[in-house]
């Protein structure tokens, strides 16, 4: 769950991270409000789940109060890479006499977190990765270690962030790997990582990603929750609960339980020479409601023309879903999309049978995923060609 900037510093300053003082206004009114309060010239930054938003002309300066109303009206409602700027966050001005990078993230493939710092802040870490990559240290964290002071170290210093800035660098990074750990992120990065005149160093940024696995052991969290600028089905399946939902550009519709089965079925539909129009993994212990749910958020898409039902019952039950499937078609009434439906596994026999009783001329039984690949193919293409 991506955060905004003013969202992640509110992680940040539970964490004691230093942040600038500044509050997000959703009209030029409260804009202008905040930046009497704080005085002086303040930074007016638009708030969106996505980066290049000062290239973009979403982060500019106001030397006045007014300056501040007229430049939020100008950011508020602004498109930038496709998501809508509903708020500002505006900021006193920074005392800026350095930048730098600091991130840590989560790196499965090496099984061990991963420390990232650099003294090109204020650019795109891709770029610096890409055209200096001897200024980007990579350093990675044992999880059951954590952090120490030699992992410290070899941030700042194959960064190559200067001497004299390392024990107040350091300090931050500490605080920052804390915050990491402690909020169960995937991601928390700080682009720049400012060191003032006065020998502080602050997070002029802040980008936080959480694990929403996590988030039941951080009841604090939830109000950061904010779906709206999702697309539209994806936005549908977070808010019913859906687990992993991802969008792909098809015609074939995919419902299965786990996601290991799901990217198979993803495969199959593939091999069969069709297009996967979604990933979508229900989960296990998916109940008859679950299973509706998750059919009226893939019928949403006109684009898709088939969809496949891919169901290995463990702890989900095949008669669960069979009566999901029913209880889908009778509320969205003249579905005219064929559902072919794959069950295997725990009380299959009884799904099959409820679904063999209904016989509904848009339900297609398929004995294996492959026939269930075929079949689904098949049928979207001929939909498609009428």
């Amino acid at each position: 769950m991506d955060l905004t900037e003013y969202q992640g510093k509110q992680v940040f300053r539970e964490f004691g991270i230093p942040v600038p003082e500044g509050k997000p206004a959703s009209s030029p009114a409260k804009a202008q409000q905040i930046a009497e309060k704080l005085g002086g010239t303040v930074v007016v930054k638009a708030q969106v789940k996505v980066g290049g938003r000062g290239k973009a002309g979403g982060v500019k300066l106001a030397q006045t109060p007014a300056e501040t109303a007229e430049v939020a009206k100008q950011i508020i409602g602004m498109d930038i890479k496709g998501h809508m700027v509903r708020q500002v966050l505006i900021e006193r001005a920074g005392d800026i006499a350095a930048e730098y990078y600091a991130s840590f993230m989560l790196d499965r493939g090496a099984k061990a977190y991963l420390g990232m710092c650099s003294a090109k802040g204020g650019m795109d870490i891709e770029q610096v990765a890409a055209e200096e990559p001897d200024y980007l240290a990579k350093v990675h964290i044992d999880p059951l270690v954590g952090i120490k002071q030699f992992h410290l170290n070899e941030m700042m210093s194959f960064g190559k962030i200067p001497r004299e800035h390392q024990k107040a660098v350091g300090g931050l990074l500490e605080k920052l790997f804390r915050c990491f750990v402690g909020a169960d992120a995937a991601l928390v990065e700080v682009n720049p990582l400012v060191m003032t005149s006065a020998g502080d160093a602050i997070a002029l940024d802040a980008k936080v990603s959480l694990d929403e696995n996590a988030l039941y052991r951080h009841p604090e969290f939830t109000k950061l929750v904010d779906n709206r600028d999702l697309p539209k089905q994806e936005r549908a399946a977070k808010d019913l609960g859906l687990g992993n939902f991802v969008a792909l550009d098809g015609y074939v519709g995919v419902i299965g339980n786990g996601a290991g089965l799901t990217m198979s079925t993803l495969d199959v539909v593939a091999e069969a020479g069709g297009k996967p129009a979604n990933f979508l993994d229900i989960g296990g212990g998916a109940n008859a409601e679950v299973m509706a749910n998750a059919i009226g958020v893939i019928l949403s898409d006109r684009k898709v023309k088939s969809l496949m039902v891919n169901i290995f019952g463990g702890i989900t039950r095949g008669d669960e879903v069979a009566k999901g499937i029913l209880a889908a078609i009778d509320k969205l009434g003249d579905v005219k999309v064929p559902i072919v439906v794959r069950l295997d596994g725990t009380n299959a026999e009884e799904g099959r049978a409820i679904l063999q009783k209904a016989n509904h001329p848009k339900i297609v039984p398929a004995a294996t995923m492959l026939d269930a690949a075929a079949k689904a193919v098949e049928l979207a293409k001929k939909r498609r060609a009428s």
